[in-house]
């Protein structure tokens, strides 16, 4: 009987830790839409828990606009071969993701090609 207890109980704290973890990784503050922007990278903080990508658009009245993109954790780009030094500021690059809610300027980045047309790997490469 008490072990049939501790397994139930086991198995709830389990699902309530999955839970937390995927709450922490939820998309909430970004839509199903995706955009694609023209950037020109002004900073890349390679730092836990998510990468971050700042950067210039111009935006069709020719005004600048200034955008923040998120990726995935520094450990996972890293395996992707990425470093500190992957962009840097003044490069141009094509930027699509999901669009923030509310008009704000970020973009939770899916796909990121650079000005020679090399597609930057987002996650590591299992063979």
């Amino acid at each position: 009987m008490r072990s049939r207890i501790l397994s139930r109980l086991a198995a709830v704290i389990g699902m309530l830790a999955g839970a937390y973890a995927y709450a922490h990784h939820g998309a909430a503050a970004y839509t199903n839409d995706i955009i694609t922007l023209q950037a020109r990278i002004t900073e890349l903080r390679f730092v836990n828990p998510h990468v971050q990508v700042y950067f210039d658009v111009t935006n069709a009245a020719g005004e600048v606009e200034h955008w923040q993109g998120e990726l995935t954790a520094p450990n996972k780009l890293a395996r992707a071969g990425w470093s500190k030094n992957t962009l840097k500021p003044g490069e141009a690059c094509e930027i699509s993701g999901r669009a923030a809610r509310e008009g704000a300027h970020s973009v939770w980045i899916r796909k990121l090609v650079k000005a020679d047309g090399a597609e930057l790997a987002l996650s590591e490469s299992i063979d």
